[in-house]
């Protein structure tokens, strides 16, 4: 077997994206490679190998959307588990890592678990993607039969609701169904990047109180 990428080119400048062809084995051995971190992020479908390293403003954006996340959970009193990073994998298939994911309605059947059986238990019920640098893609998800995809590109939070074998863009969440989300991250991300990310949380707590 030829290892298409060395572990000395994992060590990959900000912004950068690799693609070549792989098979399942190579993605296994990079990722065996690379350890516990999560740099440069992996994914691996349809043969393809990518790896990307995420700029400062993916692991911010990624950080800060998933904690006004959290606090819009806890003031509707919604049980959850959230986890990042993650990396979920069809053997022989795909392998992929969301910066983030939330168990909400499908808490109870992983709750406690330490491993996750990702051709037995079910998928995240949400997952969270911040795409600056043309990386990412919903029907990646396709796969492992997400329910609900949040997809943040180009200021603009994106969001894909799984409809039978397809995803399909939605202006609500299902979680969230009352709520304008879109304007909820552009008010307390502008928050974040003029102050700070603990301030927008705060003040996000405060109009959300749980």
């Amino acid at each position: 077997m030829q290892i298409l990428i060395t572990p000395t080119q994992l060590d990959l400048p900000a912004g950068t994206i690799i693609r070549v062809p792989a098979t399942w084995q190579e993605y296994q051995t990079l990722a065996d490679q690379r350890g516990d971190g999560s740099i440069p992020r992996m994914k691996y479908c349809n043969g393809e190998l990518f790896l990307m390293v995420p700029l400062p403003e993916h692991g911010k954006d990624a950080s800060l959307i998933a904690d006004l996340t959290k606090v819009l959970l806890d003031a509707q009193g919604l049980e959850y588990d959230s986890f990042t990073p993650i990396t979920m994998t069809l053997p022989e298939s795909g392998g992929i890592e969301p910066d983030y994911c939330f168990y909400i309605q499908s808490l109870d059947q992983v709750r406690g678990k330490k491993r996750i059986d990702w051709q037995v238990d079910p998928p995240p019920d949400l997952v969270l993607e911040i795409d600056v640098t043309n990386y990412s893609n919903v029907n990646d998800y396709l796969p492992y039969q997400v329910p609900e995809v949040w997809m943040f590109k180009g200021n603009s939070l994106n969001i894909y609701i799984l409809d039978g074998n397809a995803y399909r863009l939605t202006q609500a969440s299902r979680y969230f169904p009352t709520l304008q989300l879109q304007t909820i991250v552009d008010q307390y991300r502008r928050v974040a990047y003029e102050q700070s990310s603990s301030q927008a949380i705060r003040q996000l707590r405060q109009r959300f109180p749980s």
